[in-house]
């Protein structure tokens, strides 16, 4: 008996041991994928989602291609992980500040001044990502096409839904309104170099709201 508990508790040791070992393995790796698809993001916003290489962040990241490969076996694979990643940082910016707000006139004015702060302050570093990528990617049918969409899609349904809450008639037309200003002072800002583009932006967007 005292053979056999004293083989159990080794057996129980090594096995937490190993348990913990994976864990923290499992945590390191996360973090690594994280910091790579944070830079991922931002160069795909500058010079779009076909110039995202796993060479190109192999370099800037000091990390080998085989490190890189581990987390994301494929182009394909690396350019869907980060419109997943520019997704949540939208989502983190833009929709989760104004979940605090009642559904309707105050939560759509609320995604409305998120969304043109989030844009002015360049939370992605060439712009707005979904307009860059958006534009890239409109004539190429595929996955990564697929994901792009169904970031910008979802944007406007919600900004659509919050809209029908508020009683606006049309709420499609609104939703397409505020995001096409979006779009129009993002460009006048980066192209033009336009100061003036966000509060013109903001001004047709608030006398728009209900």
């Amino acid at each position: 008996m005292a053979t056999r508990a004293a083989t159990t508790g080794t057996t129980k040791a090594a096995t937490t041991g190993t348990t913990k070992a994976a864990t923290t393995g499992t945590t390191k790796a996360a973090r690594t994928r994280a910091s790579i698809l944070e830079r991922a993001v931002d160069i795909a916003s500058v010079d779009g989602l076909q110039g995202l290489t796993i060479g190109r962040l192999a370099d800037e990241l000091r990390m080998s291609k085989s490190g890189l490969f581990a987390h994301f076996g494929s182009k394909e694979e690396l350019q869907l992980a980060t419109v997943e990643a520019a997704a949540k940082r939208f989502y983190d910016e833009v929709v989760a500040p104004a979940q605090s707000e009642a559904e309707g006139a105050a939560r759509l004015r609320a995604y409305c001044e998120r969304y043109i702060d989030y844009l002015q302050r360049k939370v992605f570093a060439g712009g707005c990502f979904w307009a860059a990528t958006a534009a890239e990617f409109d004539d190429r049918p595929g996955p990564v096409r697929d994901a792009v969409r169904a970031g910008v899609l979802g944007w406007m349904r919600e900004l659509e839904r919050q809209a029908a809450h508020a009683g606006v008639d049309d709420a499609a037309e609104l939703a397409f309104e505020i995001y096409s200003l979006g779009l129009g002072a993002n460009a006048c800002s980066r192209l033009l170099a336009d100061e003036r583009a966000f509060a013109r932006a903001q001004g047709a967007i608030e006398r728009r709201l209900p």
